[in-house]
């Protein structure tokens, strides 16, 4: 088995189908590839629509378990898959037609323990065309993943990555549960410890851009929770950046650039958030002892811009955010505490 394709699926009944189209377009045979299906919990027609699909192709396999969240769904995909490669795939997401072939090829002549490949932000369900041409020969470059984010950087969701099984066994590593940004983190611990790192610039995946989504959701309740778990993510970055045995400058900036990254957002989150005053000033002071905070290293090749230098240069700056937070916020006639 050459490649498991893992996944997580809750109450995405509008957009299953077309994720399953399009990994069945692939030009490869179906014993070199299977799709890990992981129910967590869903209680709209999503499960019915797999089930009637998958009669009709041996290689999808379905997992049923109660609502535990992505990040459990997904270790319960890797549990039992077979491929020497892993892929995690949104169930909300598709790929271009006939790309998986020669992502695939690729990796197994040439054995990264990552291949990363470029994707394409949508709201087309359409867009089965990529504009690579996949006949070309494609020069390989191997990198470190240390030296792969000194000059590429790297972005947050598992989707842009191949992971090499066999490598992601020997380390040990599988999501966090129940929480926002697992793959964030899940990602930076795979590439600071990969011996070798492919990209190719192959147009392959499709970010269906879904305003509906968890993430997207602008619940009270919500809100605080994505805001703890990017302060939870900049504090699993401070673990990553200390435990790096290289010493590569242009690796550790992009790192501590990302780390702020969240800090950046939560901030943006917090003044339209339910987040009571007494907590402020607090949770900077934790940003603080995981060098999180001030914003210092949050501008650069990755974050850049007029808007970005401005308010990361106000955010910056502890009590005029709070300040900003008293005067701004929709939300302080509740109690002061």
């Amino acid at each position: 088995m050459k490649l498991s394709v893992i996944i997580p699926v809750y109450n995405v009944e509008r957009y299953i189908i077309r994720c399953l189209d399009s990994l069945v377009h692939q030009g490869l045979n179906e014993g070199d590839y299977e799709i890990i299906i992981v129910n967590d919990g869903s209680n709209d027609a999503s499960m019915a629509l797999i089930e009637s699909y998958k009669w009709t192709h041996e290689n999808i396999f379905v997992l049923n378990q109660e609502n535990r969240g992505v990040g459990a769904a997904r270790n319960t995909g890797l549990y039992v898959a077979n491929g020497e490669y892993i892929y995690f795939l949104d169930p909300d997401d598709y790929l271009a037609n006939d790309v998986l072939k020669t992502l695939l090829n690729y990796a197994i002549e040439h054995q990264p323990d990552v291949l990363t490949f470029k994707s394409q932000p949508t709201e087309l369900l359409t867009l089965v065309d990529s504009k690579s041409n996949l006949n070309d020969e494609l020069e390989i470059d191997k990198k470190s993943g240390i030296d792969y984010i000194a000059s590429h950087g790297f972005q947050n969701e598992v989707w842009w990555y191949f992971i090499n099984r066999n490598f992601l066994k020997s380390i040990e590593l599988q999501f966090i549960e129940g929480r926002w940004m697992e793959d964030a983190i899940f990602t930076g611990k795979i590439l600071v410890k990969a011996n070798n790192v492919i990209h190719l610039p192959i147009d392959a995946h499709r970010y269906v851009r879904n305003y509906g989504s968890a993430m997207t959701s602008k619940e009270p309740n919500h809100y605080l929770k994505v805001i703890d778990d990017n302060a939870n993510a900049a504090v699993a970055y401070h673990s990553i950046i200390n435990n790096l045995k290289i010493n590569n400058k242009a690796c550790l900036v992009r790192l501590r650039a990302k780390q702020q990254s969240f800090v950046f957002f939560l901030l943006n989150r917090i003044l339209k958030s339910t987040m009571k005053r007494s907590e402020i000033l607090p949770l900077l002071e934790k940003m603080q002892s995981v060098n999180a905070y001030p914003l210092n290293a949050f501008i650069g090749q990755d974050y850049n811009g007029l808007g970005y230098f401005s308010i990361a240069k106000i955010f910056s700056k502890k009590y005029l955010f709070y300040f900003i937070f008293l005067v701004t916020n929709p939300f302080l006639k509740r109690s002061k505490y």
